[in-house]
Protein backbone atom coordinates (compact mmCIF):
# COMPACT_ATOMS: atom_id res chain seq x y z
CA UNK A 1 0.00 0.00 0.00
CA UNK A 2 2.56 2.67 1.29
CA UNK A 3 6.54 1.93 2.06
CA UNK A 4 8.53 4.79 3.37
CA UNK A 5 12.13 4.52 2.82
CA UNK A 6 14.60 6.24 5.37
CA UNK A 7 13.17 9.37 5.53
CA UNK A 8 14.36 12.43 6.86
CA UNK A 9 13.08 15.73 7.97
CA UNK A 10 14.58 18.90 9.35
CA UNK A 11 12.75 22.20 11.10
CA UNK A 12 15.20 24.66 11.95
CA UNK A 13 18.14 22.73 11.73
CA UNK A 14 17.00 19.94 14.36
CA UNK A 15 16.26 16.47 12.41
CA UNK A 16 12.78 15.67 13.47
CA UNK A 17 12.90 12.35 10.92
CA UNK A 18 16.06 10.78 11.20
CA UNK A 19 15.98 7.59 8.22
CA UNK A 20 12.67 6.49 9.34
CA UNK A 21 11.61 3.33 7.34
CA UNK A 22 8.49 1.30 7.33
CA UNK A 23 5.41 0.26 5.00
CA UNK A 24 1.96 -0.41 5.60
CA UNK A 25 -0.13 -3.32 3.94
CA UNK A 26 -3.15 -3.28 2.30
CA UNK A 27 -6.42 -3.99 4.26
CA UNK A 28 -4.57 -3.16 7.90
CA UNK A 29 -5.09 -0.85 10.78
CA UNK A 30 -1.53 0.02 11.47
CA UNK A 31 -0.91 2.20 14.63
CA UNK A 32 1.68 5.03 14.47
CA UNK A 33 3.08 5.63 18.26
CA UNK A 34 5.39 7.46 20.27
CA UNK A 35 5.82 10.27 22.74
CA UNK A 36 5.50 13.80 22.32
CA UNK A 37 7.62 14.79 19.50
CA UNK A 38 8.13 11.71 18.72
CA UNK A 39 7.61 12.29 14.93
CA UNK A 40 4.38 10.93 14.17
CA UNK A 41 2.86 14.10 12.75
CA UNK A 42 5.28 14.89 10.32
CA UNK A 43 5.36 11.56 9.27
CA UNK A 44 1.30 11.99 8.60
CA UNK A 45 2.36 15.33 6.64
CA UNK A 46 4.86 13.38 4.30
CA UNK A 47 2.58 10.88 3.87
CA UNK A 48 -0.13 13.14 3.07
CA UNK A 49 2.32 15.18 0.63
CA UNK A 50 2.03 18.43 3.18
CA UNK A 51 5.64 18.98 3.70
CA UNK A 52 8.46 18.27 1.38
CA UNK A 53 11.37 15.60 2.76
CA UNK A 54 14.86 16.25 2.96
CA UNK A 55 16.13 12.90 2.30
CA UNK A 56 14.30 9.27 1.20
CA UNK A 57 11.20 8.94 -0.55
CA UNK A 58 7.54 7.96 0.28
CA UNK A 59 6.33 5.21 -2.37
CA UNK A 60 2.71 4.65 -3.29
CA UNK A 61 0.46 4.49 -6.15
CA UNK A 62 -0.09 8.29 -7.48
CA UNK A 63 -3.62 7.39 -7.74
CA UNK A 64 -3.93 6.57 -3.98
CA UNK A 65 -6.71 8.37 -2.66
CA UNK A 66 -5.73 9.53 1.03
CA UNK A 67 -8.42 10.29 3.66
CA UNK A 68 -7.23 12.08 6.53
CA UNK A 69 -9.19 12.98 9.36
CA UNK A 70 -7.23 15.68 11.75
CA UNK A 71 -7.02 15.95 15.49
CA UNK A 72 -8.76 18.53 15.89
CA UNK A 73 -11.07 19.18 13.22
CA UNK A 74 -12.83 22.28 11.94
CA UNK A 75 -16.02 22.96 10.20
CA UNK A 76 -18.14 26.35 9.52
CA UNK A 77 -20.45 26.35 12.87
CA UNK A 78 -23.40 27.15 10.86
CA UNK A 79 -23.24 24.38 8.42
CA UNK A 80 -25.04 21.33 9.31
CA UNK A 81 -23.16 18.25 9.16
CA UNK A 82 -24.89 17.09 5.43
CA UNK A 83 -23.90 19.85 4.41
CA UNK A 84 -20.56 19.90 5.69
CA UNK A 85 -20.25 16.53 3.76
CA UNK A 86 -21.92 18.05 0.51
CA UNK A 87 -19.33 21.03 0.97
CA UNK A 88 -16.08 18.33 1.12
CA UNK A 89 -17.49 16.47 -1.66
CA UNK A 90 -17.99 19.25 -4.06
CA UNK A 91 -14.17 20.17 -3.51
CA UNK A 92 -13.68 16.58 -4.38
CA UNK A 93 -15.50 16.92 -7.59
CA UNK A 94 -17.82 14.01 -6.26
CA UNK A 95 -20.94 14.07 -9.16
CA UNK A 96 -24.11 15.41 -7.34
CA UNK A 97 -26.09 12.44 -6.59
CA UNK A 98 -22.74 10.16 -5.50
CA UNK A 99 -22.02 12.97 -3.14
CA UNK A 100 -25.69 12.52 -1.66
CA UNK A 101 -25.26 8.49 -1.70
CA UNK A 102 -22.24 8.95 -0.30
CA UNK A 103 -23.10 11.48 2.49
CA UNK A 104 -25.92 9.26 3.86
CA UNK A 105 -24.15 6.25 3.79
CA UNK A 106 -21.23 7.49 6.11
CA UNK A 107 -22.69 9.76 8.56
CA UNK A 108 -24.34 6.21 9.11
CA UNK A 109 -21.71 4.55 9.53
CA UNK A 110 -20.28 7.09 11.89
CA UNK A 111 -23.80 7.52 14.01
CA UNK A 112 -24.81 10.77 12.95
CA UNK A 113 -27.43 10.19 10.59
CA UNK A 114 -29.85 11.30 13.46
CA UNK A 115 -28.31 14.25 13.79
CA UNK A 116 -27.29 15.37 10.15
CA UNK A 117 -29.68 18.32 10.09
CA UNK A 118 -28.17 19.99 13.18
CA UNK A 119 -25.68 22.93 12.99
CA UNK A 120 -22.40 22.16 13.78
CA UNK A 121 -21.46 24.39 16.42
CA UNK A 122 -23.95 22.55 18.83
CA UNK A 123 -21.70 19.43 18.01
CA UNK A 124 -19.81 17.74 21.10
CA UNK A 125 -16.19 17.14 20.47
CA UNK A 126 -17.49 13.32 20.19
CA UNK A 127 -20.03 13.90 17.08
CA UNK A 128 -17.18 16.79 15.32
CA UNK A 129 -14.05 13.90 15.72
CA UNK A 130 -16.79 11.38 14.17
CA UNK A 131 -18.17 13.86 11.14
CA UNK A 132 -14.30 14.24 11.01
CA UNK A 133 -14.27 10.50 9.87
CA UNK A 134 -17.00 10.53 7.89
CA UNK A 135 -15.81 13.00 5.55
CA UNK A 136 -12.45 11.87 5.36
CA UNK A 137 -14.51 8.17 3.92
CA UNK A 138 -15.60 10.81 1.16
CA UNK A 139 -14.80 9.54 -2.45
CA UNK A 140 -13.76 5.70 -1.04
CA UNK A 141 -10.48 6.35 -0.13
CA UNK A 142 -7.64 3.62 -0.46
CA UNK A 143 -6.01 4.77 2.75
CA UNK A 144 -7.25 6.16 5.42
CA UNK A 145 -5.16 8.22 8.34
CA UNK A 146 -6.75 9.01 11.69
CA UNK A 147 -4.76 11.38 14.31
CA UNK A 148 -5.76 11.01 17.65
CA UNK A 149 -9.32 10.39 16.93
CA UNK A 150 -10.22 9.67 20.89
CA UNK A 151 -8.31 12.89 21.43
CA UNK A 152 -10.89 14.68 24.27
CA UNK A 153 -13.24 12.41 24.08
CA UNK A 154 -15.08 10.60 27.45
CA UNK A 155 -15.37 7.11 27.65
CA UNK A 156 -18.95 6.77 26.08
CA UNK A 157 -17.24 8.66 23.11
CA UNK A 158 -13.94 6.65 23.42
CA UNK A 159 -16.07 3.58 22.70
CA UNK A 160 -17.94 4.77 20.21
CA UNK A 161 -14.79 5.43 18.36
CA UNK A 162 -12.90 2.02 18.82
CA UNK A 163 -16.79 0.93 17.35
CA UNK A 164 -16.85 2.38 14.69
CA UNK A 165 -12.43 1.83 13.94
CA UNK A 166 -13.48 -1.69 14.27
CA UNK A 167 -16.34 -1.49 11.79
CA UNK A 168 -14.17 0.05 9.24
CA UNK A 169 -11.91 -2.62 10.27
CA UNK A 170 -13.96 -5.24 9.04
CA UNK A 171 -14.98 -3.46 5.41
CA UNK A 172 -10.93 -4.23 4.93
CA UNK A 173 -10.32 -0.89 4.93
CA UNK A 174 -6.49 0.26 5.19
CA UNK A 175 -5.92 2.93 8.38
CA UNK A 176 -3.08 4.63 9.57
CA UNK A 177 -3.95 4.98 13.16
CA UNK A 178 -2.21 7.80 15.66
CA UNK A 179 -3.13 7.82 19.13
CA UNK A 180 -1.88 8.34 22.77
CA UNK A 181 -4.45 5.63 24.30
CA UNK A 182 -2.30 3.27 24.09
CA UNK A 183 -5.18 0.34 25.37
CA UNK A 184 -7.80 1.48 22.33
CA UNK A 185 -5.50 0.94 19.75
CA UNK A 186 -4.03 -2.65 21.00
CA UNK A 187 -7.52 -3.39 20.71
CA UNK A 188 -8.03 -2.56 16.79
CA UNK A 189 -4.48 -2.32 15.24
CA UNK A 190 -2.52 -5.19 13.44
CA UNK A 191 0.52 -4.01 13.72
CA UNK A 192 2.11 -0.96 15.44
CA UNK A 193 5.23 0.91 14.95
CA UNK A 194 6.88 2.92 18.03
CA UNK A 195 9.13 5.63 17.25
CA UNK A 196 11.10 8.06 18.82
CA UNK A 197 13.05 11.29 17.77
CA UNK A 198 12.73 10.68 14.32
CA UNK A 199 13.67 6.65 14.21
CA UNK A 200 12.48 3.56 14.26
CA UNK A 201 12.03 1.97 18.13
CA UNK A 202 10.21 -1.12 17.59
CA UNK A 203 7.97 -3.21 15.29
CA UNK A 204 5.15 -5.34 16.66
CA UNK A 205 2.81 -7.81 15.73
CA UNK A 206 -0.42 -7.62 17.46
CA UNK A 207 -2.11 -11.17 17.84
CA UNK A 208 -5.54 -10.94 18.76
CA UNK A 209 -6.39 -14.54 19.48
CA UNK A 210 -4.38 -15.35 22.53
CA UNK A 211 -4.02 -11.98 24.28
CA UNK A 212 -0.43 -12.35 24.88
CA UNK A 213 0.88 -8.71 24.03
CA UNK A 214 0.32 -6.10 26.56
CA UNK A 215 0.98 -2.79 24.09
CA UNK A 216 1.67 -0.66 27.26
CA UNK A 217 4.33 -2.91 28.59
CA UNK A 218 6.01 -3.07 25.12
CA UNK A 219 5.51 0.52 24.89
CA UNK A 220 7.40 1.38 28.14
CA UNK A 221 9.89 -1.78 27.36
CA UNK A 222 10.77 0.08 24.10
CA UNK A 223 11.61 3.35 24.99
CA UNK A 224 13.14 2.17 28.23
CA UNK A 225 16.61 4.33 28.07
CA UNK A 226 15.33 6.43 25.21
CA UNK A 227 15.90 9.94 26.33
CA UNK A 228 12.32 11.67 25.82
Amino acid sequence: MITCNEIIKHYDGKKVLDGLSFHVKEGEVFGLLGPNGAGKTTTIKAILGLTKLDGGEIKKNPELHIGYSPETPYFHPFLSAYEVMLFYAKIQKIPAQLAVQQTLEFLKVVGLESEMNKKVKKYSKGMLQRLAVAQALLGEPGLLILDEPSSGLDAFGRVEMKKMILRLKREGRTIILNSHILSDVESVADRVMIINKGRLVRSVNLNHDDGSINLENVFLEALKGESL
